[in-house]
């Protein structure tokens, strides 16, 4: 694999590690940085195909209700994986419920890169 190859592999791993830790910072700022202006995320629910968000406003308002429904939710990388412009993301998310019970969710999300932003997120849920 040639070096150039490598780096882009290695830059997207780096960006979700990134945004993983802005997410538990709660650092929406820091989030939108590393995505296009143009960027589609495609959320898991509601079942069972999700719900799209097309631009930075979109996904704005998704993740301030996701930080809302889920104020102590904290993200774990469990594995990291970069094809190209595409990495894949195995992750676990720990929660408190409205009864104050600890749970959590597992998935993964696909991510697609150009110029080192995220243009496409695609996120899936166990369950």
């Amino acid at each position: 694999m040639s070096p150039i190859r490598m780096e882009r592999i290695e830059s997207g791993v780096r960006a979700i590690i990134s945004f993983t830790d802005a997410f538990n910072r709660r650092d929406l700022s820091a989030m939108l940085q590393l995505v296009s202006t143009d960027c589609i995320f495609e959320a898991a629910s509601p079942p069972p195909d999700g719900a799209v968000h097309k631009g930075k406003t979109a996904i704005v308002q998704y993740w301030q209700g996701l930080f809302t429904r889920f104020p102590h939710a904290h993200m774990k990388i469990e594995e990291s994986l970069g094809y190209g412009l595409r990495c894949i993301s195995r992750w676990r998310m720990d929660t408190t419920d409205s009864s104050g019970n600890t749970t959590h969710l597992r998935g993964l999300d696909i991510f697609r890169f150009q110029n080192e932003l995220i243009t496409e997120h695609l996120s899936y849920i166990k369950g």
